[in-house]
């Protein structure tokens, strides 16, 4: 699976007027969304960060949580055995498992699950 998927529109909806560090656009390089990393997030902001590798992007979202005191949600792939998970349970970040499995607007369920955390 490419890192470049739109998320699915009834996530956005919910999101709708959150700031977005990592949006999508498949003209980028699938590999380098380093920008969102560099910025200053605001408060109430929602990433669908790469999915090979989100844990630099938790990282800085429970920064920005300790810091600024921003709530952030993550769209994730449901995967507890991994460090970023860990770090996310150790934030005390509120994990919602989704039910069924999301599309990214292609029409075709992906193969694994997936979680919203928020840090608040």
């Amino acid at each position: 699976m490419s890192d470049s998927y739109k998320t699915d529109d009834w996530i956005l909806k919910i999101f709708e007027d959150w700031y977005d560090p990592c949006p999508f656009n498949p003209d980028w390089n699938p590999y380098d969304y380093s920008d969102g990393l560099m910025t200053t997030w605001q408060d109430k902001t929602f990433v669908n960060p790469p999915y090979s590798n989100p844990k630099p992007w938790v990282e800085k979202a429970i920064l920005e949580n300790k810091v600024n005191n921003f709530t952030v949600a993550l769209l994730l792939k449901h995967d507890s055995s991994t460090k970023w998970y860990s770090l996310l349970h150790s934030a005390n970040a509120k994990i919602f498992m989704l039910q069924g499995r999301l599309k990214f607007n292609t029409g075709k369920s992906c193969s694994f699950p997936s979680i919203l955390a928020v840090l608040i």
